[in-house]
Order: C-alpha cells, then structure tokens, then sequence
C-alpha cells in the first residue's frame, strides 16, 4: 500500500504538526483549513500561529476546498470530535481511503465512536484511529513520541504506521480501534477531574489516587464494550492518562484546573478541551451498560452546573468502602 498523498483535515496545532510529520517523510502533503483566510495567511507565512517556532514543510500545501483532499491516498481526520461529522460529509465518497481520526472524543446524542462516524458520513472510507501520549508543540519540536495508530486490518494498520512513522514518532500498529479510541475519549475527561485535584490544592496524594481510579473506571468502560485489556494498558490507554493528568499542555487538564480554582468563565474560553463534550456523553453510555463511573459522573456534574467542585469531592470522598479490584 502507497500512500504518497496525504491530506489533512484540520490547520490547528496537532494537524499542522502531523502534516509536517507526513512531509518530512516525503509525502506529499494537503492541508485543509476551514476558513480560506487563515488557510492564505499560513500558505504566506508557513507559520500556524498556535504552533510558534515550527515552520510548515516545503511539500504541505495549503487549502480550504475540501475536494483538494479527497483525491487523497488518505485522510487524517483532525477536526474537534463534534465537528467531524459535518466536515467528513462533505468529503462524498471515497473508494477505500483510509480516513485516520485523529480527535478524541464521541459524538453527542449519537454516541458514536469517530472510526463508526467516519463509517457512516463516507461511504467507501476505510476507518482508523490515531491516538496516545502526544502533544503537538513536542511532535513539531522532533522530540522523542510514541503513539498507537489501528485499522481493522493489520495490514492497512501497520502500512499507515509506516508511512507516517519516524525515529521520533514511533506508532505502534494495532487492530483493536475500539480501545485505541476509548482510551482517548475517556482519558480527557478524567484528565479534567485531575485538573480540578490541583487546582483546588488537594494534595499530590490525591492526585496520584484520582489517576489510579479513573484508569480503573477506563478499564471498566472498556472492557465492557469489547476493547482489549493490553490496548487499555498501553499508550493509548494509560499512556495518555498519565500525559494528560499530569501537564498543564493539556487542554482539558488546564480546564480543571480551571474549575479547581473556581474561574467563572473556565469553559468559555478560546482553547477546546474534547473532554468537556465528551463527559456526559461517557455518563450517558456508561449508565446503559451499568458500569460504575464516578469520577466520570462527577466531572459532567460540574461542567453542567449540577454540583459544585465541593460537592463533587465531597460526593466521591464519602462513597462506602469497598474492596479493590
């Protein structure tokens, strides 16, 4: 499998450090940006001003017709999980193109996966998902990166690893896009839960055992909707927690903190932070498969205004005392 051209949905920080990923590899490169404004404005600059100090490759090219991607061998699909729908039915049909998501989220109301959106909105699409302890300003700088990146087939998987792997982005291959993808979604809402821990200074203590139970609440939401325990285990799964739970880098961490300090307007700021869409969508599908998410429940019960961020620790501190496991 060639896949010479690579188009990629989404001019941010991540997709800008991605498309410069696949030009350094020499492929040649398409980058979409929504508005046709900023789209000019980088193809003039070969800047992407939310990613200072990293220059965008000779070979990327930049867009803001959606049809210049879709003749693509395959698509990196970098938009916020709740814009991926709209943006990949746009796209029309394609003739088994893999299209990599590259948000971590699930979609609101329909509580879908990104790999089961782009199955629906593009007729053809051959879906993957790209995730792990990553962040974009790290990745433009060529510091040392390894993420998982699965397809349903091995061989399309490790084709796509290859193509758009390097010495300092190692990408583990892996057909379980299931938990790569859960690993993502729900690690963002519980980096947000950690985010709070430190904002409200409770104590290093209790940050280390929010982490510990909120990867025992992924596991449980996991493994109960199929995903395996050593992808749950490894980058995409404990891996990003530990990254996004731990560093201010993280949007949805510094959002907690946020919350943690008791900023009004934490969730009305410019910088996006998936896991606040993503939170009662996790609730919701945890409540109807009966799996026990605290956590989960008490991060969307402050982000919807239902409980204070005293409330919620409280909430959690006075649970009956049960055994691990």
């Amino acid at each position: 499998m060639a896949f010479d051209h690579i188009a990629v949905l989404g001019a941010g920080a991540w997709g800008s450090a991605l498309a410069n990923l696949a030009a350094q590899a020499g492929r040649s490169v398409t980058l979409w940006a929504r508005d046709s404004a900023r789209a000019a404005a980088m193809a003039k600059s070969r800047e992407n001003p939310h990613l200072p100090g990293a220059r965008l490759h000779e070979r990327i090219r930049m867009t803001s017709t959606l049809a210049d991607a879709a003749g693509a061998d395959a698509i990196l699909l970098v938009v916020p999980a709740q814009a991926s729908r709209a943006v990949l039915s746009a796209l029309g049909t394609l003739d088994r193109t893999p299209v990599i998501a590259c948000a971590k989220g699930i979609e609101r109301g329909s509580h879908k996966f990104m790999t089961e959106v782009i199955a629906e909105s593009v007729p053809g699409a051959t879906p993957a998902i790209l995730s792990g302890p990553s962040f974009a300003a790290d990745v433009a700088r060529g510091l040392p990166t390894a993420v998982t990146l699965a397809a349903n087939d091995e061989a399309t998987a490790s084709a796509l690893a290859r193509t758009l792997g390097s010495p300092a982005f190692r990408l583990y291959h892996s057909t379980d896009m299931r938990g790569v993808e859960i690993g993502g979604a729900a690690k963002n809402v519980l980096a947000i839960a950690a985010g709070i821990v430190v904002g409200r200074g409770l104590g290093a203590s209790a940050a280390a055992a929010l982490t510990t139970r909120g990867f025992a609440e992924l596991s449980r939401f996991g493994q109960a909707l199929g995903a395996r325990p050593e992808t749950l285990t490894g980058l995409a799964g404990l891996g990003d927690l530990i990254l996004t739970c731990s560093s201010p880098q993280s949007r949805n961490f510094s959002l907690g903190v946020a919350l943690g300090q008791g900023k009004a307007d934490a969730l009305r700021g410019d910088k996006l932070a998936e896991g606040a869409a993503t939170a009662p969508v996790l609730v919701e599908m945890a409540k109807e498969k009966n799996i026990d998410m605290p956590i989960a429940a008490a991060v969307a019960a402050v982000l919807e205004g239902k409980q204070s961020v005293d409330q919620a620790t409280e909430s959690l501190l006075t649970r009956p005392l049960r055994a691990e496991h």
